[in-house]
C-alpha cells in the first residue's frame, strides 16, 4: 500500500516540477526528492507484504509513507503560492507583488530547506534497507505475502467431508448435470465467487456425488492456492489419476515438466477423468499447467475449477460453463447457524432456545449470507453454553467474525484469522494501484449504493487513474481505465454489482458487509482516510489522524453539525466527502462553510450534496486552486461566485442543485481540464455561456440552448452524454442548422436527452435517447442507429406508424412511454421488439385498446402499466410471453385490477408471471389528476423522470 502512495506522490508532483522550472534552486531539489521516491518504490512491495509480521519493517514503511506525504504537502503548498502570484493582472496586484518581494525570497529559502530535509530523510530510509533485509521487487511481479503456515491452513482435501451443508442442493444438481453431459470434447466447469462463499464446499459436494463417482474412472483433487508451482501441480494430478506403485512414483518424481504434462494428457485422453483444481488464483497459474489438459480435444474428461477471479474462470472455461456462488438467504443462514451453534440440550429448554434464537438472529445479520462467516460465528458460539456468553459475543460480533477466536494471537504474530484471513488474501493479491481504488470505497457508508460513474470520476480526481494509465502506456481515456478498475474489483469478487444500466454496464455497486469491514480496517491501518460520524457524537472536537488525506463526514438530521478545522492544522486534507440523508435540512454553523473554503487550501475533492438548508458559497471558493472535483448536487446554494473561474483544474463540476439565485456567471472558459459539467435544471445568465475551450468535455447535462453560445456548443465533438433543454423549438432548429452547415457529427455521443424536438441525425452512435416535449411525429432516423438500447418518450404524440418504427429497432432493450398522446388503439406486431426486456406504459391518456400479437416482445422480462386509465384489460398475447417475470400495475382503475387477480377474466394471461404487484388502486369515479407537461425541478436535476422504472436493470438480470 505504501508503494501505491509513493507512486501517487511521485506522479502527482510531475506538473509541479514544470511550474517550478524558473524558480532558482527549487526545481532541482524537487527532482532529487522524486528520484529518491522512485528508488524506494522498488523495495516497498516486499516491505508492504511483511508489515503484518515484522514490527520494524512496519515502522519503516510508515516512515516512508509519511515522508512522501510531507513532500506532497510542501511541494503543493509551494505550487499554490506560485499559482496565486500568477493570477490577476491589475495594478493593485502588481504593487502588492513588489511589496512582498522579501516574503517571496523567504518562502523560496524555506521550500528549499524543507525539501532538502525530506530528501535527507528519504535517503537515510533507503540506506537502512539492508539492515531490515528488504529486497527489491520489480514492478511486474505480484505480491506473494502469505507464509507457509497460512498456506497450510488453506489446503483442501477431497476426503474431508463437510459436517453441515445448507443451500447447495440446487447448485449441486446443476453442476452434476453439466458434468454428466454427453459429448466428446474436453470441457471445463468453473465456480467463482468471493472468499468464503462456499466454492470449495460446492465443488466437494459435486465431486462426492454417486452419479459422478460412477460416471468417471479416474479422479484428482489438487489445491493450488497462491503459492503454486506448475510442475508440482502436474505431478500431483498424475499421481492421483494413475495410482502409481512405489517404483513408478519415484519415476514420476524424476520427470521433467513437459513429460509430466504429456503423461497427464494421455491419461485424460484414454480414460474418463475428473480433475478438480481448487482455489486457482492467477492466469499465470493456469497457463503454467494447461499443457497437461487436452482442452477441446476429443475426450470425455472434465475439469472442475474454483477461483475468486472471473478472469481466471473465463480463461479456462470461456466456451464452457461458468457458475457464480450466491449468498445464503435468511432461512438458509439460520438453518446452517442452528445446526452448528445450538446443541440438542438447548432445544429441550424452550426458554434458553428462545433467547439464543433471538441473539443468534441479531448476530447473523453481520454475516450477510456468507457461509464462512456463519461457520466461524456458529462454531464460536457452539463453545459458549450460557446466554450471558452469547450476549458477550453479540457486543463485539464483528470482531469475532472477522478475527475468529485468535484475536490475541493476531496481535502477537500479525497473522489474520477468521473471515479476515480469507478476505485479506484477496486484498493482498491486488496490484498496488488497485489497493488505492479499493480502500477508497471505505468512505462510503454501510449499505450505500455507489454510483459507478461518480466513483470513477472521484478516482480520477484523486489521481489514482492518471498514474495507472501512464504506467501501462494506455491510450484509453481515463474514464474507460477507471471503469476497467471497477470491473476488475468486481471480477476479483471484492465488489458486488447492485444494478446494471440499460447498455449492460455496471450502474451501481457496493461492498459486502464483511468486505467493507476489511476495507475499513485496512484503510485505518494505512492511515488512508478518516470517517467522522455525527450520529455517534463524533463532531467538532474530533481529533483527526495525523496526515490523513481523506475525510468523510456522515451527517445526521438529529445532530447539529459543527465540525471545523483545528485552527488550520488540517490543511493537508485533500478530499472532503459529505454524506447526508436526502434533503438534509439541519441548520448550518457559518464556521463550517468558512472552514471548508479557508482552511483546506489543498483540497482536490469536495462532495457537498443533499444539503437542503440554504447556504451561500463564499467568494473564497476561488482560492481552492487544486480542486478537481466539486459536487453540489441536490443542495440549495445561493448563486455561483465569479471566482469559480479560478478553478482551472476542475475535471467534474456538478451544479444540479436548487439555486436560490438562479443566475450562472460565464465562468467556464478557463476550465480546459473539465470533463463532466452538470448545470442546474433552471438558470439564467448575464451573458451567454462560452464552452468553446472545453475540448475535454464528455458530459454536458441541462444545457439551455438559448443561454449558450452555439458556436462553442457545436465544437464539443468529444461529448458522450448530452442533455439539452430548449424553451422553444426554434433554438434547437438553430443548433441543428449549425451542425448541418458545418457538417459536424457527434461520433462519440452515446446518450442524448432532448426537450421539445430532436437532432439525432448528427449522433450516429447513440445507445440512449430521451425526448421530452410536444412533437408532430416521431423521427425516422433511429432506424439508422443499430446501437440504440433505450428510448424514453415523455409528453409526445405517438402514432401507429411510429410504433412500427420503434419495434424494428434491432437492439432496443428498454422502452419508456410517459404522458404520450397516443391513438386509441396500439398494436405490437408479430416479431416486433425482438430484444425488448423492460417496457413501461405510464399516463397514456388516450389508449383504450392495446393488442400484442403472438411473437411480439419474445424476451420481455418486466412490464409496468401505470396511470393508463382508459385501458380496459391486459392485452391478448401477454400469455405467450414466457420470459415475463414481473408485472407491476400502479394507479389503475378497480375494474382493470380485478380482471388480473386470480379468478378474474384476464388472470389466464398472466398466471405464468412469478411476480404480480398491484398498488394504489383508484376508483373509476375519481377525477383524473392533471399532469404537468414539463418535468419537475427535481426531475430536471436528475435528467430522468422520477417514475422511470426502466432506468436500470437489476443485477439479478445480468446481461
Amino acid at each position: 500500500m505504501a508503494e501505491a502512495v509513493v507512486a501517487l506522490v511521485a506522479e502527482g508532483i510531475k506538473p509541479i516540477i514544470q511550474q517550478a522550472k524558473f524558480v532558482s534552486g527549487v526545481r532541482h531539489r524537487v527532482e532529487l526528492a522524486q528520484f529518491e521516491l522512485h528508488l524506494i518504490r522498488g523495495f516497498l512491495k516486499d516491505a508492504d507484504s511483511r508489515t503484518g509480521h515484522d514490527e520494524v519493517v512496519r515502522i519503516w514503511v510508515e516512515l516512508v509513507r509519511d515522508a512522501a506525504y510531507d513532500l506532497e504537502d510542501v511541494i503543493e503548498s509551494f505550487a499554490l503560492k506560485l499559482t496565486s502570484k500568477k493570477r490577476g493582472g491589475t495594478m493593485k496586484i502588481v504593487l502588492k507583488r513588489f511589496a512582498c518581494i522579501f516574503n517571496e525570497v523567504v518562502d523560496r529559502y524555506k521550500i528549499r530547506s524543507d525539501i532538502e530535509d525530506i530528501m535527507n530523510k528519504l535517503s537515510h530510509l533507503r540506506l537502512s534497507l539492508q539492515g531490515y533485509n528488504i529486497r527489491q521487487i520489480s514492478g511486474g511481479e505480484g505480491v506473494a505475502s502469505t507464509f507457509k503456515r497460512q498456506q497450510d491452513r488453506r489446503l483442501t482435501y477431497a476426503h474431508q467431508v463437510e459436517s453441515h451443508i445448507v443451500g447447495l442442493e440446487e447448485d449441486t444438481v446443476i453442476l452434476v448435470k453439466e458434468l454428466l453431459t454427453e459429448g466428446k470434447r474436453h470441457r471445463v466447469v468453473s465456480i467463482w465467487g468471493m472468499g468464503g462463499s462456499g466454492k470449495t464446499t460446492l465443488a466437494k459436494q459435486v465431486f462426492l456425488q454417486n452419479e459422478v463417482k460412477s460416471h468417471f474412472n479416474c479422479f484428482a483433487w489438487v489445491c493450488i492456492s497462491q503459492q503454486w508451482e506448475g510442475r508440482d501441480v502436474l505431478e500431483q494430478v498424475l499421481v492421483k489419476l494413475s495410482s502409481p506403485t512405489k517404483e513408478y512414483r519415484e519415476e514420476i518424481a524424476k520427470m521433467k515438466k513437459d513429460e509430466l504434462a504429456e503423461k497427464v494428457c494421455r491419461i485424460q485422453r484414454e480414460q474418463r477423468c475428473l480433475v478438480v483444481l481448487d482455489d486457482i488464483w492467477t492466469r499465470e497459474a493456469w497457463n503454467s499447467i494447461k499443457a497437461g489438459f487436452p482442452i477441446n480435444e476429443e475426450t470425455e474428461s472434465w475439469i472442475l475449477l474454483t477461483t475468486r477471479k472471473k478472469e481466471v474462470a473465463l480463461l479456462a472455461s470461456r466456451n464452457d460453463f461458468l457458475h457464480q456462488t450466491r449468498p445464503l438467504d435468511d432461512k438458509q443462514s439460520w438453518e446452517l447457524f442452528e445446526q452448528i451453534a445450538i446443541c440438542a440440550a438447548d432445544n429441550t429448554d424452550l426458554g434458553i432456545y428462545a433467547q439464543k434464537t433471538e441473539l443468534g438472529k441479531k448476530m447473523l445479520v453481520h454475516c450477510a449470507g456468507l457461509p464462512l462467516a456463519i461457520n466461524v460465528l456458529a462454531g464460536l458460539l457452539s463453545r459458549r453454553e450460557t446466554v450471558d456468553e452469547w450476549n458477550t459475543v453479540l457486543r463485539n460480533v464483528n470482531v469475532y467474525i472477522m478475527r475468529g477466536t485468535n484475536v490475541l494471537e493476531r496481535e502477537q504474530t500479525g497473522e489474520e484469522y477468521g473471515v479476515s484471513a480469507v478476505l485479506a488474501l484477496s486484498y493482498d493479491d491486488l496490484p498496488s494501484q488497485l489497493k488505492l481504488c479499493f480502500l477508497y470505497l471505505a468512505q462510503f457508508p454501510e449499505d450505500h449504493e455507489i454510483l459507478v460513474k461518480r466513483l470513477t470520476q472521484l478516482w480520477i480526481a484523486e489521481g489514482f487513474i492518471t498514474s495507472m494509465s501512464e504506467m501501462h502506456g494506455s491510450v484509453e481515456i481515463m474514464e474507460e481505465v477507471s471503469y476497467g478498475c471497477l470491473i476488475e474489483l468486481v471480477e476479483r469478487s471484492m465488489v458486488q454489482v447492485v444494478k446494471y444500466g440499460s447498455t449492460g454496464k455496471v450502474k451501481t455497486c457496493h461492498l459486502h458487509d464483511l468486505m467493507r469491514d476489511l476495507c475499513l480496517r485496512r484503510a485505518e491501518e494505512e492511515n488512508f482516510l478518516c470517517i467522522v460520524n455525527s450520529s455517534l457524537g463524533l463532531v467538532s472536537k474530533t481529533a483527526l489522524i495525523s496526515k490523513v488525506r481523506r475525510l468523510a463526514l456522515y451527517l445526521d438530521k438529529n445532530v447539529e453539525y459543527e465540525f471545523t478545522s483545528r485552527d488550520g492544522r488540517d490543511g493537508h486534507i485533500r478530499s472532503l466527502l459529505y454524506f447526508a440523508p436526502k434533503r438534509f435540512y439541519q441548520k448550518w454553523n457559518k464556521k463550517v462553510m468558512r472552514s471548508i473554503f479557508s482552511d483546506f487550501k489543498l483540497l482536490g475533492v469536495l462532495k457537498f450534496e443533499n444539503i437542503y438548508k440554504e447556504f451561500e458559497l463564499p467568494e473564497k471558493i476561488g482560492n481552492l486552486l487544486h480542486l478537481r472535483f466539486l459536487s453540489l448536487k441536490d443542495s440549495r446554494f445561493c448563486g455561483l461566485p465569479s471566482s469559480v473561474s479560478n478553478l482551472v483544474l476542475l475535471q467534474t463540476l456538478d451544479l444540479r442543485g436548487h439555486l436560490a439565485s438562479d443566475k450562472i456567471p460565464n465562468v467556464f472558459r478557463n476550465m480546459e481540464q473539465l470533463r463532466h459539467l452538470y448545470l442546474p435544471g433552471e438558470y439564467t445568465v448575464s451573458e451567454k455561456l462560452s464552452l468553446t475551450t472545453l475540448c475535454n468535455l464528455q458530459t454536458l447535462v441541462n444545457v439551455l440552448v438559448e443561454n449558450c453560445d452555439l458556436n462553442g456548443l457545436v465544437q464539443l465533438t468529444n461529448l458522450k452524454q448530452l442533455d439539452i433543454i430548449a424553451s422553444k423549438s426554434g433554438y434547437l432548429e438553430k443548433l441543428k442548422n449549425k451542425l448541418i452547415s458545418r457538417s459536424i457529427t457527434f461520433n462519440h455521443l452515446r446518450s442524448l436527452s432532448l426537450t421539445v424536438r430532436d437532432i439525432v441525425s448528427s449522433c450516429p452512435h447513440l445507445y440512449k435517447l430521451r425526448l421530452v416535449g410536444i412533437m408532430a411525429e416521431f423521427p425516422k432516423e433511429p432506424l439508422c442507429y443499430p446501437n440504440l438500447t433505450k428510448i424514453t418518450l415523455r409528453s409526445t404524440k405517438l402514432k401507429g406508424e411510429q410504433i412500427e418504427i420503434l419495434e424494428k429497432l434491432p437492439n432496443l432493450r428498454v422502452l419508456y412511454l410517459s404522458a404520450v398522446e397516443s391513438e386509441e388503439s396500439m398494436v405490437f406486431s408479430q416479431g416486433g421488439f425482438p430484444h425488448l426486456e423492460i417496457l413501461t406504459l405510464d399516463w397514456l391518456h388516450g389508449l383504450k385498446v392495446w393488442r400484442v400479437e403472438k411473437g411480439a416482445m419474445p424476451g420481455l422480462g418486466r412490464l409496468y402499466i401505470e396511470r393508463c386509465r382508459g385501458l380496459k384489460q391486459v392485452p391478448d398475447g401477454v400469455q405467450h410471453i414466457t420470459t415475463l417475470k414481473e408485472l407491476t400495475i400502479h394507479t389503475m382503475p378497480t375494474t382493470f385490477c380485478r380482471r388480473v387477480r386470480e379468478g378474474g377474466e384476464d388472470f389466464y394471461k398472466i398466471k405464468h408471471v412469478p411476480s404480480l404487484l398491484i398498488t394504489n388502486i383508484i376508483d373509476e369515479e375519481e377525477p383524473e389528476m392533471e399532469e404537468a407537461v414539463g418535468d419537475s425541478a427535481e426531475s430536471i436535476v436528475d435528467a430522468h423522470p422520477p417514475d422511470e422504472k426502466t432506468e436500470e436493470i437489476q443485477a439479478a438480470s445480468t446481461p
